[in-house]
């Protein structure tokens, strides 16, 4: 008889709700393994019994070939006696003391299910939910763990004995897969008119006709119609009250976005992943689309592929792209009950298409583009990735990061993880701090989590901080905004060790009560330096500079060229009453109480606004979005600036700039392409050289990039090229967005390497 061994096995990570069991289930007759399979709270645990060599490759695959859905931390072996099991079970679910499993995030619509949706022979043939082990919600309908069907949305939904065979069959691709139903036992839809009456039109011909629909999606209610009707956006903008906010549209398939933008093979490989975002795409010409009326004033697109099956039935072959947007009113909270979306939309949809399970999570569409080198580049980060974890290299007591008050998304850390939430938006709005605090707390018991440090942004006025003071029963750290910059960007690229980070954002609260954002800071998790800043500007207004570029104009043309720059601000800007112009004039000459900024976003605004781009921003960084869209590639001449040095501090100033960008716009007739692109450039060439500067005085190589600013392709791909010219070592964002969604990573770390206990 050969010699026979047995194992425990434990596996941590995203291993629930991936198919996870069968394979194991299917690797162990590979390998004729006999013993058992369980999901428990921490994760996944197999017993195995069989000859050595059978064991050691049944563990060396399950570490090698794992599901494609799956996300393996840790794999844990030890050895036990054998038991004599004669054959290889699943078992039912255990919950542990302790809880370490992950939660998948939901997963597009597979190929088989998109096969079976339109097999007129299969009995799901147009069935709204048709999903398997490899696809479907996930994160959106689940309330607590392990993930099994009862703690999900999909509890009150009993399944009938076909979909119950399926389920219970470990050979059967939706084997346990939660979310199984059918038109016999599943969730169902209906269309309803704008007074909740059921009606039995085809939802093709209303989008054909210009109707605008309310969609109950996965994550949240959407609002579509017809992209190719530009009567029909314009009335979704009108009643939307959205003026100039770029919409995001769904198109039938992948070569129908190849129809409307240039994608190449890395966008395609995230268009039709499993996460499915939006990708920001350069825009074609197609006069088919109403493209001056979908993204105004932009040369590029966002675009999504249909991620579910409901999504899917929409199109057909005269349905081919759909404006797509959120359904929300302006920055309120994602709307995800179907009685809510009747009530606040009933002004805005002609039409609502519902169905009746719950979104228990709400969770918007995720929002990237892909560059540089084919990386991704995360604006927003949400469906398909939230509540995946990030490897962080600290591992201490567990920490709460609030984040800030714009894009405000939460961290929690657990075992040397970090796990960021979906956006909950701006935190003035009461309806997003509501949801904040209920999101925090489904977070904690899904991670089985309590935190013993809460990090919070140093601002004063930030409600989210004032909330976090609150929080006595934790220990309190406050980090200053740009240092959680620098360090988010550190913690995704696991550096440990002292960085420069080069910061540029529209503002943080600065230690000298200034409003920074363009930084270069030398600094790691525990303690930053600022060894440079844009030159500061007075900032008379506050807050209202942002929403009015044109203010910006006028403040960097008096405050540079004085009178001059106010004739030319009178001549030339437009949408700033003389009155306006006075008391902005006024305020800076006779007040020393007014903040002052180095911020790099009121810079873009400035420019854009004085160049006649943008006067006023109806959504946030239009100004510089659209001077970026703008800008011709590959401008190599700059603009004057100048760099000098106070008490050790450099000061990076484009006072010198103003002139000859005044003259070749509105002297010499410089194309405004070339001027935007000397713009960029000579942002470029001010970082390149500061950081140079920098690297001589600390002997520091390595550049973390972040900030809001970094959004804008133009700059990011120029600098990057810049500094590894120059022998730099570059890092950036590639996991959590450049801008104020990811700096609750960043206060996570370092409160966690300032609090120093491991767990």
């Amino acid at each position: 008889m050969h010699k026979r061994q047995a194992a425990r096995i434990r596996v941590n990570g995203i291993v629930q709700g991936v198919g996870f069991r069968p394979y194991i289930y299917r690797l162990a007759a590979q390998e004729h393994i006999t013993g058992w399979v369980q999901n428990s709270s921490k994760g996944v645990v197999i017993e195995a019994e069989g000859r050595p060599e059978s064991i050691e490759s049944f563990i060396h695959k399950i570490k090698q070939q794992p599901p494609p859905l799956a996300v393996i931390r840790e794999i844990s072996t030890e050895t036990i006696p054998e038991v004599g099991y004669s054959e290889f079970v699943i078992r039912q679910s255990a919950r542990e003391q302790e809880q370490l499993v992950m939660i998948s995030p939901d997963v597009a619509i597979c190929d088989d299910c998109r096969r079976e949706l339109f097999d007129e022979e299969d009995r799901r043939y147009k069935y709204p939910f048709i999903n398997c082990t490899n696809c479907g919600p996930r994160y959106t309908i689940i309330r607590d763990v392990p993930y099994d069907r009862h703690l999900t949305s999909m509890a009150s939904f009993p399944m009938c004995p076909s979909c119950q065979a399926e389920y219970d069959d470990p050979r059967n691709r939706r084997f346990h897969a939660q979310p199984n139903a059918c038109p016999d036992c599943g969730p169902q839809v209906q269309l309803l008119d704008c007074r909740g009456q059921k009606v039995n039109y085809d939802i093709h011909q209303l989008l054909m006709e210009g109707k605008i629909i309310a969609i109950k999606g996965l994550g949240a209610f959407h609002l579509a119609v017809d992209a190719t009707n530009a009567q029909a956006v314009a009335e979704l903008r009108r009643r939307k009250r959205r003026d100039t906010k770029p919409f995001a549209v769904m198109v039938k398939d992948l070569a129908t976005a190849h129809e409307y933008c240039f994608v190449d093979e890395y966008e395609e490989a995230w268009l039709q992943s499993p996460a499915a975002p939006i990708v920001v795409l350069h825009s074609k010409y197609n006069e088919q689309l109403a493209s001056s009326v979908i993204h105004p004033g932009l040369n590029t697109l966002g675009i999504m592929l249909p991620y579910t099956p409901l999504h899917t039935l929409l199109f057909n072959d005269q349905i081919k792209v759909l404006v797509m947007t959120s359904a929300n009113i302006s920055d309120e909270p994602l709307i995800t009950d179907n009685q809510v979306a009747l009530e606040e939309l009933k002004d805005i949809a002609d039409y609502f298409w519902v169905h009746n399970r719950e979104i228990v999570n709400p969770c918007d569409d995720s929002v990237m583009s892909v560059f540089p080198q084919g990386s991704p580049h995360h604006i927003r980060r949400a469906r398909g990735f939230v509540p995946r974890g990030i490897p962080i290299p600290v591992n201490t007591d567990p920490v709460l990061a609030v984040g800030g008050d714009l894009k405000n998304t939460f961290c929690l850390t657990r075992r040397g993880e970090a796990y960021l939430s979906q956006p909950w938006g701006d935190m003035t709005h009461f309806g997003n701090y509501q949801r904040f605090q209920v999101g925090l707390e489904r977070f904690k018991r899904m991670l089985d989590v309590e935190p013993v440090t809460i990090a919070l942004d140093m601002h004063p006025d930030y409600q989210v901080s004032r909330w976090a003071r609150q929080q006595t029963q934790y220990k309190q750290v406050e980090i200053q905004h740009h240092h959680a910059h620098l360090a988010a960007a550190m913690a995704e690229n696991e550096l440990r060790q002292e960085v420069l980070g080069l910061i540029c954002d529209g503002a943080g609260w600065g230690t000298d009560k200034a409003i920074w954002g363009g930084e270069i800071l030398r600094g790691d998790y525990h303690q930053f330096q600022r060894l440079a800043h844009l030159n500061y500007i007075p900032f008379p207004g506050g807050d209202q500079n942002s929403r009015k570029p044109v203010r910006m104009a006028l403040i960097y043309l008096y405050s540079v060229m004085g009178e001059k720059g106010w004739q030319l601000a009178q001549k030339y800007l437009t949408g700033l009453p003389q009155d306006e112009q006075e008391i902005i004039i006024q305020q800076i000459n006779h007040s020393r109480n007014w903040l002052f900024t180095s911020s790099c976003g009121r810079l873009f605004d400035a420019v854009s606004a004085a160049l006649g781009i943008c006067s006023w921003n109806s959504y946030e960084a239009q100004a510089a979005m659209q001077l970026e869209a703008l800008g011709k590639p590959g401008v190599s001449e700059v603009y004057p600036y100048s760099i000098s040095c106070n008490n050790g501090v450099y000061n990076m100033d484009t006072g010198p700039m103003w002139t000859k960008l005044m003259r070749d716009r509105y002297t010499d007739n410089v194309p405004l392409p070339i001027i935007s692109g000397k713009f960029h450039q000579t942002l470029v060439a001010l970082f390149t050289e500061a950081l140079i500067k920098v690297r001589g005085d600390t002997g520091l190589n390595q550049v973390v990039l972040s900030g809001g600013v970094f959004h804008n392709r133009l700059l990011l791909s120029g600098i990057i090229s810049a500094l590894q010219n120059q022998g730099f070592e570059v890092f950036y964002h590639q996991q959590v967005p450049a801008g104020d969604g990811g700096i609750s990573l960043g206060q996570a770390a370092i409160a966690s390497e300032v609090t120093g206990k491991c767990a």
